[in-house]
C-alpha cells in the first residue's frame, strides 16, 4: 500500500475503534469457546447488538458456519472470517461518486437530517472537483439557518466558487431553481445544492423537499442527477428509518455515512448495505473534509472487527 493509503486506513481504523471495541469486547469472550451451534447463536446476538440488524447478522453467521473451522479456531482466524462475511455484504455497495460526463450541468442535491454533515460533504466535493478543474456553482437552499449559509460561504470562498443565496427565510425551492438555472446559463459542469436538515417524521419539511425537487425539474426534467443522503452513524438503527422515509420523497442515488468515529454503532452501515441497494460513496471518520473517505469495503470490514 502507498503511504497515502496507509494513512487513510490508519484514520479509518482509529475512527472505528469505538465500534470495533464494542464488537470485540464480547467477541473475545465468545472466541474462547468452541465454535458450536450455541456459540454461533451467541455471535448472531452480538452482531445484532452491534447495530448490524438481524438479516445481516443471520447472513454473516451462516457464512461463518459454512467455513468448517476447527473446533478451537483462534480469535484472529474467526475475526478474519467475520471481516470476510461483512465485506461480502458491503462490497456490492462500494462505488466512488462519479460526476463525469453528461448531462451538464450535473445537478447534485445533498439531503439529510440536522447535523448529519451535509455542509462538510459539500466542502469535500468542492476540494475534489476543484482539483479536477471543474466549473462548479453552489446553492444555499438551507434557508432555515443563517449559520448554514455562512458555513457554506466559507467553503465556497475558500474554493473560489460562486454561491447562490437569498438569505435566511427565503424560499428554498426558489434558491434551488435559481442555482440550477444559473449553472445551465453559465456552462457549469456541476451544481451542488445544500438543503435544510429535516427529520423524517416532519411532514411539512419532507413536503418542502418534494417542492425543491419539482423546482429542479423545471430546469432539467431528469434532475437531480445525483441525490445524496447523508446519514449520521451515531443514531444507529434510526438511520434505517431515515433511509426509508427519504426514499419515499427523493430519488436517492447514493449514501454518505458520517461520524463513525463518534459512535459504537458503526455496524449500522452493514444493516443499510444489506437492506438498501444503493451505492455508499463516502464514510466520515472525523470532523474535517479530509476525514471523509471514499468507501472501501475491505478496509471498512477489517477496521470494523479490529483487524489492522
Amino acid at each position: 500500500m502507498s503511504g497515502a493509503n496507509d494513512n487513510a486506513f490508519s484514520r479509518l481504523f482509529s475512527g472505528l475503534k469505538k465500534s470495533s471495541a464494542k464488537l470485540t469486547e464480547s467477541f473475545s469472550v465468545f472466541s474462547k469457546k468452541k465454535l458450536d451451534a450455541d456459540a454461533l447463536n451467541e455471535l448472531e446476538d452480538l452482531l445484532i447488538l452491534s447495530d448490524m440488524g438481524a438479516p445481516a447478522a443471520a447472513k454473516i453467521v451462516a457464512g461463518i458456519a459454512e467455513k468448517n473451522f476447527d473446533k478451537d479456531a483462534s480469535d484472529a482466524t474467526i475475526r478474519a472470517a467475520l471481516a470476510e462475511e461483512v465485506e461480502r455484504i458491503v462490497r456490492p455497495r462500494e462505488k466512488p461518486l462519479d460526476l463525469e460526463g453528461e448531462p451538464k450541468p450535473r445537478i447534485v442535491l445533498v439531503i439529510g437530517v440536522n447535523g448529519s454533515g451535509k455542509t462538510t460533504l459539500i466542502g469535500k466535493l468542492l476540494k475534489t472537483l476543484k482539483a479536477q478543474n471543474k466549473k462548479i456553482i453552489v446553492g444555499a437552499a438551507d434557508t432555515f439557518r443563517a449559520a448554514a449559509i455562512e458555513q457554506l460561504r466559507v467553503w465556497t470562498d475558500r474554493a473560489g466558487v460562486p454561491l447562490v443565496e437569498r438569505g435566511q427565510g427565503a424560499d428554498a425551492a426558489g434558491v434551488a431553481f435559481e442555482t440550477a438555472q444559473k449553472a445551465k446559463q453559465d456552462g457549469a459542469d456541476i451544481a451542488l445544492i445544500d438543503t435544510a436538515g429535516r427529520l423524517q417524521n416532519r411532514e411539512e419539511l419532507m413536503s418542502e423537499l418534494g417542492k425543491i425537487i419539482r423546482s429542479l425539474r423545471k430546469v432539467d426534467e431528469d434532475a437531480p442527477h445525483e441525490c445524496l443522503l447523508v446519514l449520521d452513524a451515531t443514531v444507529g438503527q434510526n438511520a434505517l428509518s431515515q433511509m426509508e422515509a427519504f426514499r419515499t420523497t427523493a430519488p436517492l442515488t447514493g449514501i454518505v455515512m458520517t461520524k463513525l468515529d463518534g459512535t459504537a454503532k458503526g455496524g449500522v452501515l452493514v444493516a443499510i448495505a444489506e437492506r438498501h441497494a444503493l451505492p455508499i460513496h463516502y464514510i466520515g471518520v472525523g470532523e474535517s473534509a479530509d476525514d471523509l473517505q471514499t468507501f472501501n469495503a475491505r478496509a471498512f470490514s477489517r477496521a470494523l472487527v479490529g483487524l489492522e
